[in-house]
């Protein structure tokens, strides 16, 4: 898939002034326009303008059954009439709770939205944070190759608005080995890496992790537990679910080894699901050229680093 590689301005606007009510969404240099709305909201959000045009839509819920499956519900689906659409899946469904409709003003087609919808569907089963209620998976439209190439920067764009919004499942944490490597092109920021080990002796575990991007990256090779032992309430237990369900691990009968990278939003995120329970990253993880300095010490020394250069400057003297 096509990728946002720039910066981006993101526009949310609460539609009532409250956070957890209706809102919209818009990326600069995006014409796309992304409403959200609750399900107690449904009647106005269908009034808008925009939930009249050709587009597409996802309705999530709860899990209905969470000891066998405890993942969000979804619904994917597309219209050329969202609001119509819609309003025959709120008399005919009752799980869910929160309706997204994803429209472009008059730019699309049935045909765009045939393929924006089957490339949702993919992307959801391939990560498998969700559990989709869709029937037989739907078939890619056929596009030119100019038009493909525009529903791809669409759905790239479309899936950097999604988690800004918390509506997770369309984004992937897998890391291909290759986009691990340096990149050095003049034309491009130099990233920089750092590496960083983990080891749980008495249970086996162990792991390597790069710090790159602000991304800690556990890599292929590394050992985990098998299953989630730690506190059944903590958020992190879905978080090892997740990993599960994304294919990145395999279980190999004792333990769970990390068959492709992972990317995690800290290094007690990624210690937690090694480890089965919740840790201390900062202070497990350790330097892979320092073994006796923990991330924690390291990162102590990288902000005294960075707020030197102020201690050391002199006031200036008014005269």
């Amino acid at each position: 898939m096509v990728e946002v590689n720039k910066g981006q301005t993101l526009e949310l606007y609460f539609v009532d002034g409250t956070p957890d009510g209706m809102l919209t969404a818009t990326l600069s240099n995006w014409s796309g326009h992304v409403l959200m709305t609750p399900r107690t909201q449904l009647a106005e959000a269908l009034k808008r303008v925009e939930a009249s045009y050709t587009g597409v839509y996802i309705l999530l819920g709860q899990s209905e059954d969470p000891d066998k499956d405890s993942r969000p519900m979804a619904c994917i689906g597309e219209s050329e009439d969202v609001a119509a659409r819609i309003r025959d899946h709120d008399a005919k469904r009752l799980w869910w709770d929160t309706g997204i409709l994803i429209t472009d003003g008059k730019r699309l087609n049935k045909a765009h939205v045939k393929y924006l919808e089957s490339r949702l569907v993919e992307l959801a089963k391939s990560i498998g944070q969700l559990k989709l209620v869709n029937g037989n998976a739907p078939t890619r439209s056929r596009l030119t190759e100019a038009d493909e190439s525009k529903m791809l920067q669409f759905l790239a764009y479309l899936v950097a608005i999604l988690p800004a919004i918390r509506v997770n499942g369309f984004l992937s944490k897998a890391r291909s080995i290759t986009a691990n490597a340096v990149q050095t092109s003049p034309l491009k920021r130099v990233e920089t890496v750092t590496v960083f080990k983990m080891k749980t002796p008495r249970n086996d575990i162990s792991g390597v992790a790069e710090l790159r991007n602000g991304e800690f990256i556990v890599q292929p090779g590394s050992v985990g537990r098998k299953a989630w032992e730690g506190d059944a309430e903590h958020s992190y237990r879905q978080l090892f679910h997740d990993v599960v369900m994304s294919g990145a691990t395999v279980d190999n009968g004792k333990n769970r080894i990390f068959s492709e990278a992972y990317a995690f939003s800290s290094p007690s995120a990624a210690g937690a699901v090694l480890n089965g329970r919740a840790t201390n990253g900062p202070a497990v993880w350790y330097l892979a050229s320092d073994p006796k300095k923990s991330y924690r010490q390291w990162e102590a020394e990288r902000l005294d680093e960075a707020t030197l250069p102020n201690k050391r400057r002199k006031p200036k003297v008014r005269s």
